[in-house]
């Protein structure tokens, strides 16, 4: 009897919250499609498929026959449809309740697709807890698939790691599937016959193994480079298919379903908090990731048995790295709190469905792929826990939760929280009193939501390109028939990126002050370069009174007494933000500075949207341009699209310097210039004798065309 083995394969096929139509249309015809197509074309070719929540709707919206012809797939039990939390969160950011409703919604949905109810979950970025099981059997699931990294974490060796094993948590029993590191790496990377080749030497008399892929259906296609090399006239799919055909009577596809119904588990297993390894590095600190990828391939390269130990940070430490992933956490949080507390009805259904979708996981973290950095899945994530919020606090308007000490951020330190008809205002004020939310209720918007320019892990990477493009090094000329690795790939989508990487030494919040030296220009405050004369910026300030529309706090250092008041006001679509500073001179000597006030505000301008503008100097200029002007007492900025206008009033007339905060991210395509909001810097230069006292205000005074509640809940109706 010859040497048998089993193939398992499973694609999860993802498209987030916010994404763009002609992204996913461009997707599709170039990944899913195909796929699709290719299974057709192969009827013995049996796997998994796995789609997002947010896929699933554009595809029944955009493409219905493609779901027909899946069905067609399922019924015939060529393929198996793979569950897991409808708009793709990581659960283990969850709480309890949340993930079993994600989970039990997708099951929902895909049987009123497919006539079936999926046995096996796939696991968002296959980030896993050992409390998952009780979570994922309590919503119907059997299996899920995860990283050998977890494996080799758990002292399973490579070599066991051909078959399934059991877990259990609370009394509730799990199977847990590897997606081996050999196959993960060659499909399809390497050539078919190098593929079919590891595939026989794993084999065995029994026939008793499965090697089972997991992995981003992305990858054939979808990727950069991948869609010619995979479906190409000499496309890796077609021969791999026709492969696996060929040798077929040693070599057999299956589902995961399809081998567990055959098939016990080889073992139990405990596994441990992690990811994928790439993940642990990207959720370290720019050095240590740096430090951490240098001593995984000096062990590889070296053979060491300690490169199968090494592990970065987990998941949850994004929330640590990146300040606005922790507030976007904390804020899916309590409002995860404030849905599950309303009654049945269209409300909650529709408050529901808006959190679940603000708990999509892309924004939620950053890596290889543009994560937190990505302005459009940003605010989508924040804008559907705004709806959530909205709709919780309801009729009320939140007058019972303004003027309220909390510990939004979970940092052990308390939050101003002020909230009233037309907006959610939060104030950090161990932090310079910073606006860190501010949120209209009735357009669904955060104007708040920008990103800090902070050193990244893969910034070094940037400036060694950019260094060889300078000085190119010799190579050999040798060249490889595969496709490149989205690992591997260095690009960039402009010239000049290395001498764009600027920092900023604070957080990016609104209403801050600014005491800066006289000298200082607005190209400064623009780099980073700038440096205050006193700590207000981002030191704490003392909290002197709250009331529902209003906050006063107190700061004092140096030479300086500072009092800043921030306070709500207008309705539900003409919101009103004011925030003025009052500045006085303690020391018995003159104090001389540019005092200023600085708000940062994303309206979605990336790329020179010509709907999104500032008006200087009664001229419309993009959101992401550079201006400055002169004794202004009125500026006026806004987005047409979203329907938002901000007339930012000053009193008394001050200069503005306008610039925006761009960040270099990379992402699949490579390294790209990417607009995170724009900052407005009222400033006016100050001289105040011992005692003497000033002030500067802005009052933002916001129009919003639609209420969005209305529509919602009407159509829900």
């Amino acid at each position: 009897m010859s040497r048998r083995i089993s193939l398992a394969i499973t694609l999860h096929n993802h498209q987030p919250v916010g994404n763009f139509g002609w992204v996913i249309a461009e997707t599709f015809e170039h990944a899913y499609l195909p796929m699709l197509e290719a299974l057709e074309r192969h009827p013995s070719i049996q796997l998994g498929l796995h789609y997002s929540g947010p896929l699933l709707t554009w595809i029944r919206a955009e493409r219905p026959d493609f779901v027909e012809r899946l069905a067609a797939l399922v019924t015939r039990r060529q393929v198996e449809i793979v569950g897991g939390g409808w708009y793709e969160p990581v659960l283990a950011a969850l709480p309890e309740r949340d993930r079993v409703g994600q989970l039990t919604r997708m099951a929902d949905e895909l049987e009123g697709l497919f006539g079936t109810r999926p046995r096996g979950a796939w696991l968002a970025e296959r980030v896993w807890e050992p409390d998952l099981p009780t979570s994922l059997v309590t919503a119907g699931y059997d299996w899920t698939i995860l990283d050998d990294a977890h494996f080799r974490a758990a002292a399973i060796p490579e070599e066991a790691l051909w078959g399934p094993y059991t877990t259990d948590d609370q009394g509730k029993v799990l199977t847990v599937f590897g997606t081996e590191q050999g196959l993960r790496y060659r499909i399809p990377f390497f050539e078919v016959d190098e593929v079919i080749g590891y595939l026989r030497d794993h084999a065995t008399d029994a026939g008793e193994r499965v090697g089972t892929m997991g992995d981003d259906g992305e990858k054939f296609g979808g990727w950069p480079t991948t869609f010619e090399y995979s479906w190409g006239p000499t496309g890796w799919v077609e021969r791999f298919f026709a492969a696996l055909e060929a040798n077929g009577d040693w070599l057999a596809t299956i589902t995961p379903s399809g081998w567990l119904d055959g098939h016990g588990s080889v073992g139990r297993v405990y596994l441990p908090t992690g990811s994928y390894a790439e993940m642990g590095e990207w959720a370290l600190p720019p050095d240590e990731g740096r430090a951490f990828a240098r001593a995984v391939h000096d062990a590889k390269a070296e053979g060491r048995p300690e490169a199968r130990w090494l592990r970065g940070a987990i998941w949850r430490n994004f929330q640590v790295k990146y300040r606005e992933v922790n507030d976007l956490h904390k804020q899916m949080l309590r409002a995860s709190d404030l849905v599950d507390a309303l009654p049945d009805g269209p409300d909650r259904a529709v408050a529901l469905d808006h959190l679940f979708a603000g708990q999509s996981n892309d924004c939620y973290w950053h890596g290889l792929f543009g994560g937190i950095y990505l302005p459009d899945l940003r605010v989508a994530a924040l804008g559907r826990l705004i709806g959530a919020e909205d709709l919780a606090l309801g009729g009320s308007g939140g007058a019972v939760e303004s003027g309220r000490l909390l510990d939004l951020d979970l940092d052990g330190s308390d939050e101003a929280l002020l909230v009233n008809d037309g907006q959610i205002v939060a104030i950090k004020l161990d932090e310079g009193a910073g606006i860190g939310r501010w949120d209209l209720r009735a357009a669904r918007f955060p104007l708040a939501a920008v990103v800090r320019r902070r050193p990244e892990a893969y910034h070094a990477k940037l400036r060694e390109h950019a260094a060889n493009l300078l000085h190119p090094t010799d190579t050999d000329g040798s060249s490889s028939s595969r496709a490149a690795s989205i690992h591997d790939i260095v690009a960039t989508k402009q010239e000049g990126l290395a001498d764009l990487l600027q920092y900023d030494n604070y957080e990016r919040r609104s209403g801050l002050v600014r005491l800066l030296p006289v000298a200082v220009t607005a190209a400064e405050v623009a780099d980073g370069s700038a440096r205050d004369l006193v700590p207000a910026l981002d030191g704490p300030w003392t909290l002197a009174a709250i009331v529902p529309d209003e906050v006063t706090a107190t700061f004092a250092a140096g030479p300086v007494s500072l009092i800043k008041r921030i306070r709500l006001g207008g309705g539900r679509q003409d919101p009103r933000l004011t925030v003025e500073v009052s500045v006085e001179n303690m020391s018995d000597a003159p104090f001389e500075a540019l005092l200023g006030l600085e708000f940062a505000v994303m309206l979605l301008g990336g790329g020179h949207n010509p709907a999104a503008w500032h008006e200087v100097d009664g001229r419309r200029l993009p959101h992401d341009e550079f201006a400055t002007t002169s004794n202004v007492d009125r500026l006026l900025s806004g987005n047409d699209q979203l329907g938002i206008r901000l007339e930012t009033l000053v009193q008394p007339a001050a200069d503005a310097w306008i610039s925006p905060i761009r960040t270099v991210s990379n992402s699949e395509g490579g390294f790209e210039l990417v607009y995170q909001g724009s900052c407005v810097v009222a400033v006016r230069p100050i001289r105040l004798e011992p005692g003497e006292r000033t002030s500067l205000r802005l009052e933002q005074v916001v129009s919003v065309t639609a209420d969005r509640a209305a529509t919602e809940v009407v159509a829900a109706r």
